[in-house]
C-alpha cells in the first residue's frame, strides 16, 4: 500500500509540474532548441515543488532567486515581460506549496496527537503521513490544472498583444501582494491564521492581474477595430470620389484634343494642360492590390503620406499568402516600417527621398523588404554603422520593438541593415 501510495504522489508531483510549466510557456514562449526546452521542465520541476516553510529566509530566497534565473535563461521575451510573469507567478507557487504543505502536515498531527520522533518509527502512522501527502499533492494538481482551464483564454490574449506599457501597469499592481506574501511567511506570527488568508488573496490577486491584462487587451484590440473601420470607411470613400472623378475626366477626355491642337503652337499652354491632366489622374494610382484587404487600406494611408511629403514611393506587392497573419499585427509591421522610413526620409533633401516596398512568396516563406534612404549624399559614408540597433542615428528604433514582437509571433525573423546609405527592413515569416 505504501509502494502505490508513493508512486501515486510521484504521479501527481509530475503532472503538477508539468501544468505549471505549461502555464508560465503559455505566457512566456521557450527557447526554440529542444534539448533547451527538455532541461527547461527538467529544472522547473525542482524548482514548482520547492517545500515553502515558515520562518524559513533560505528557502525562500532560493526559490526566488532559482525561478527568476530559470525564466532569464530558458524564455524568450524582453527583461519586463519576464520581471512580470515572475512577480505574477512567484507569490502563488510559494503561497499554494506552503498552504498545501501546512494544512496537511495540520491534519496529520491533530489527527494522531504525535511528534515526529514517533512517525517514523510506527508503519501504520507512515503510511498515514504518505496518503495525507499524496492527498495534498492531488490538490495541488487540481488546483493548478483548474487555474489553467480558468485562465487560458486569458494567457493566449496576453501573449498575442500585451505591450511593454502594459506590463509595468500589472506590476505595478502585483507588487504589494508579491511583498506581502513573502513577509508574512518568513515572519510567521504565532496566530497562523492570518497566513492563510493573505496567501488566499495573494493567489487572487495574482489570477486577477491575468485577467486585469487580458481586459486591456481587449480593450486595445476595441480600439483598434473602430480604427480600423474608420480607416476603412475613408478607403473607400475616398475610391468612390476618385472613381466619380475620373469618370469625368473621362467624360471630358474627348474635348482635351481639340485643346491641345488649338494651343500646340503655344507650347507652355499646352504644357500647362498637359500637368493638369496628369495632376488630376495621378491620386488614382495610390491604390494598391496586394491580395489583403487590411494591407490595401494601410497602404491608401501611407502612399498618400508619403505624396504629401513629396517622397517617391513604389512598391511591388504580392500578399495572397499572408492572410494567417491577424489584422493588428499587420497594422504593427506595415504601420510602424512606413512610419519610420517617411520620418527618416523627410529629413532629406527632396530629390534624395525614396521608399522601396517590396513583400511575395519565397517557396514556403513570406518575406517583406522595407528599404529607404537614410542619408544625405553629402554624408561621411564612416558615419553609417555597420549593423544598425535601435539606437540608429536615423529614426528608426521607435517602432521596431513592436515590429520584432509581432514578427516573432510567427516564429519569424525580422533583420535591420544600414549600408552604404540606404536603410533596409527585412522580415521573413514561414508559412504555416
Amino acid at each position: 500500500m505504501m509502494r502505490v501510495l508513493e508512486l501515486l504522489s510521484l504521479g501527481c508531483v509530475v503532472l503538477y509540474s508539468f501544468v505549471f510549466f505549461w502555464i508560465i510557456r503559455t505566457i512566456l514562449p521557450l527557447r526554440k532548441r529542444r534539448p533547451v526546452r527538455i532541461a527547461a521542465y527538467g529544472v522547473f520541476h525542482f524548482i514548482a515543488n520547492a517545500i515553502i516553510y515558515s520562518n524559513d529566509l533560505e528557502c525562500l530566497a532560493l526559490t526566488f532567486l532559482a525561478f527568476f534565473l530559470y525564466l532569464l535563461v530558458f524564455h524568450k521575451g524582453v527583461f519586463i515581460e519576464k520581471i512580470s510573469v515572475f512577480l505574477v507567478f512567484y507569490p502563488a507557487l510559494i503561497s499554494v506549496n506552503y498552504l498545501m504543505m501546512d494544512i496537511g502536515s495540520r491534519i496529520f498531527y491533530g489527527i494522531t496527537q504525535t511528534t515526529y520522533a514517533e512517525v517514523i518509527h510506527s508503519p501504520e502512522l507512515m503510511l498515514l503521513s504518505q496518503g495525507i501527502f499524496t492527498l495534498s499533492v492531488f490538490m495541488r494538481l487540481l488546483f493548478w490544472a483548474g487555474a489553467w482551464l480558468v485562465l487560458r483564454k486569458f494567457l493566449y490574449r496576453i501573449t498575442a498583444h500585451l505591450t511593454l506599457r502594459m506590463w509595468l501597469i500589472v506590476d505595478a499592481l502585483i507588487l504589494a501582494s508579491f511583498v506581502a506574501v513573502f513577509t508574512i511567511i518568513f515572519f510567521m506570527p504565532e496566530e497562523t491564521a492570518i497566513v492563510y488568508p493573505i496567501c488566499g488573496a495573494s493567489i487572487f490577486s495574482s489570477f486577477g492581474c491575468i485577467y486585469l491584462a487580458s481586459y486591456i487587451c481587449d480593450a486595445t484590440r476595441n480600439t483598434y477595430r473602430v480604427q480600423a473601420l474608420e480607416r476603412q470607411s475613408r478607403y473607400y470613400k475616398d475610391k468612390i470620389q476618385d472613381e466619380e472623378r475620373v469618370r469625368r475626366i473621362y467624360h471630358d477626355l474627348k474635348n482635351h484634343p481639340i485643346v491641345l491642337q488649338a494651343e500646340a503652337q503655344g507650347g507652355q499652354a499646352a504644357t500647362q494642360s498637359i500637368q493638369r491632366l496628369r495632376e488630376q489622374v495621378e491620386g488614382y494610382e495610390n491604390y494598391y492590390q496586394t491580395g489583403n484587404e487590411v494591407l490595401d487600406m494601410i497602404l491608401r494611408d501611407k502612399a498618400k503620406q508619403a505624396q504629401e511629403s513629396r517622397i517617391d514611393f513604389s512598391a511591388a506587392l504580392s500578399f495572397q499568402d499572408g492572410g494567417f497573419i491577424e489584422p493588428l499585427d499587420i497594422s504593427t509591421i506595415f504601420g510602424n516600417a512606413l512610419d519610420n522610413a517617411i520620418e527618416a526620409s523627410e529629413k532629406l533633401p527632396e530629390e534624395q527621398r525614396l521608399i522601396t516596398l517590396k513583400t511575395g512568396r519565397l517557396r514556403d516563406m513570406l518575406f517583406i523588404v522595407v528599404e529607404n534612404n537614410a542619408f544625405s549624399s553629402g554624408a561621411a559614408s564612416a558615419e553609417m554603422p555597420e549593423g544598425t540597433t535601435k539606437q540608429d542615428a536615423f529614426m528608426h528604433g521607435f517602432g521596431l520593438s513592436n515590429i520584432r514582437k509581432a514578427v516573432e509571433r510567427y516564429e519569424g525573423q525580422c533583420i535591420v541593415k544600414a549600408e552604404a546609405g540606404v536603410f533596409t527592413l527585412k522580415i521573413v515569416i514561414p508559412i504555416p
